[in-house]
């Protein structure tokens, strides 16, 4: 009876293993793949860059046309 115990104790040691194994694999999947987390993160970093540089072009143009019909003098 002892010996049954230790058998169905050490097969799902194993099996245990086996799925943290798997989950592991998964998630470095998932965090690392094409289209894991850090790949959108540097995605989004990289659009929010791009929304800044318009956003400072569509100013200097709206200053630029506001100094050409402000008379210089004033």
């Amino acid at each position: 009876m002892l010996k049954e115990q230790k058998g169905v104790t050490l097969i799902a040691l194993v099996v245990t293993i086996v799925v943290l194994i798997i989950l592991a694999a998964v998630s470095m999947a998932m965090v690392l793949g094409d289209q894991g987390i850090f790949k959108k993160a540097q995605e989004g970093a990289n659009a929010m860059h791009d929304a800044e540089v318009n956003t400072a072009e569509g100013f200097n143009a709206l200053y630029d046309e506001i100094d050409a019909l402000t008379p210089a003098g004033e």
